[in-house]
């Protein structure tokens, strides 16, 4: 997977936004992706003992996190940053609990 597009990150360069992007997104979640950030924590590769920390966020279907899997994956094969742990948080952001049926309509002149 070389050349990962990571649009939140910045990690390889990303193609050039399409208004087709936000549509594609909305789809996601429609499809049942929620917004997932992971707080990886990953040794320098020059200090070994000393931790950085890198905050990654893409849409993601939980409880499998198939999106996020590839990039740790990609981050395994291409950076020398060896990884310590990855903390996630994942909040579906269009569920039916947030849909509510109008009962009446109220117009004013």
């Amino acid at each position: 997977m070389s050349g990962y597009d990571d649009r939140a990150g910045g990690i390889a360069p990303a193609a050039p936004a399409s208004p087709l992007t936000t549509k594609s997104d909305f789809a996601r979640q429609l499809e049942g992706y929620g917004l997932t950030t992971a707080e990886i924590l990953y040794r320098l590769p020059d200090h070994p003992g000393l931790l950085q920390s890198y905050v990654w966020q893409e849409y993601d279907h939980a409880p499998n996190y198939p999106v996020l899997r590839g990039f740790l994956e990609w981050w395994r094969k291409e950076l020398e940053g060896m990884l310590h742990s990855v903390r996630v948080g994942h909040k579906a952001l269009i569920g039916p609990a947030e849909l509510k049926p109008v009962r009446a309509e109220f117009r004013l002149h």
